[in-house]
């Protein structure tokens, strides 16, 4: 039962997989110039569909809005019912169809070609009603279904979901989107945090915990506990001179049996790790993770210190 079951993973996935790299071969002119067209369209691209073609139609106008291509579903039922409404002069239209010739397809097309939108078809059939009704065609010819039974949409819906990515991809690039851009439109959850968080937003909910080098050990034990990020700075007129851990400490007081003058400054590490301000939160992550540590020292271009990023803060972003 177990290899049967990996058997028909697999074979459903070759299926999928190799429509797709066929059809890679047979993006042509229509395909570009629906990609021109949407450019340096005024308007927005009015996303229809029926079945499950409707559903992959929503997917896409998710990722074109999500990388600066405003988007809008319409369903191909709806629209006959009052939806056209939302369809305006300067919009374009994509209609998906595999077989390209549904009744609701059928009684939707004359309608927006009445109203003279630009009308893009997607579809499997190059010779369905959609097809030879659409100013541009956007070809998902697809050889089989996945499906063992040759019914449900599985290869062709794969296919328009990959097309639709394809056209998204082609947009951005044309537009220059940028991850700023991209961080502008999800500034919700982990991603968008990845993607604007900065250090500085995270250095000021915290204490910035530091003792000058002349400090005794008992100052420095003091700043760390009531810094609660298990470390101190050592700074000087404000320039970040080392760092002391909780570790230092207790390394130290393993090696001295008598701590009786020692100060802040042959306690410390010097050239500790640093960000600067400004940084991303996820540079300093990748920080972080590399040289194994727990936090870093934030300072500016000119060495001033501007507090402590710790792992903590990194965890309760989201942003790990």
């Amino acid at each position: 039962m177990h290899s049967e079951i990996k058997k028909a993973a697999q074979r459903s996935l070759k299926i999928e997989g190799n429509a797709i790299l066929a059809l890679s071969e047979q993006i042509n002119n229509d395909f570009i110039f629906a990609v021109e067209k949407i450019l340096v369209c005024s308007g927005r691209l009015v996303v229809t569909g029926i079945g499950k073609s409707a559903i992959i139609a929503t997917k896409i106008v998710a990722t074109l809005n999500s990388t600066g291509t405003p988007a809008v579903f319409m369903h191909a039922a709806d629209a006959v019912h009052g939806d056209l409404g939302m369809i305006q002069q300067a919009d374009i239209v994509l209609c998906i169809s595999q077989s390209g010739n549904t009744p609701e397809i059928k009684l939707l097309l004359p309608m927006l070609r009445h109203a003279g939108n630009l009308l893009i078809g997607m579809t499997g059939d190059p010779d369905s009603y959609l097809a030879t009704n659409s100013d541009l065609v956007i070809l998902s010819t697809i050889e089989e279904e996945a499906c063992p039974l040759k019914l449900a949409p599985t290869t062709s819906t794969a296919v328009q979901l990959a097309l639709g990515d394809a056209l998204a991809v082609c947009l951005l690039e044309q537009r220059g989107f940028t991850e700023k851009d991209f961080a502008r439109y999800h500034p919700g959850g982990a991603l968008g945090k990845r993607l604007y968080l900065r250090v500085d937003d995270l250095v000021r909910n915290n204490l910035q915990p530091q003792v000058p080098p002349t400090a005794d050990l008992k100052q420095v034990i003091v700043s760390i506990t009531t810094g609660r990020l298990g470390v101190t700075a050592v700074v000087d007129a404000g320039k970040l001179l080392g760092i002391i851990t909780d570790g230092d400490v207790r390394r130290m007081l393993d090696k001295h049996t008598d701590l009786t003058g020692l100060t802040a400054a042959e306690v410390m590490s010097p050239q500790p790790r640093c960000i600067l301000t400004g940084a991303y939160a996820v540079d300093a992550l990748q920080l972080i993770r590399s040289f194994n540590i727990t936090q870093l020292l934030v300072v500016d271009e000119q060495g001033l210190y501007k507090g402590v990023v710790h792992i903590h803060d990194l965890l309760k972003e989201g942003i790990i």
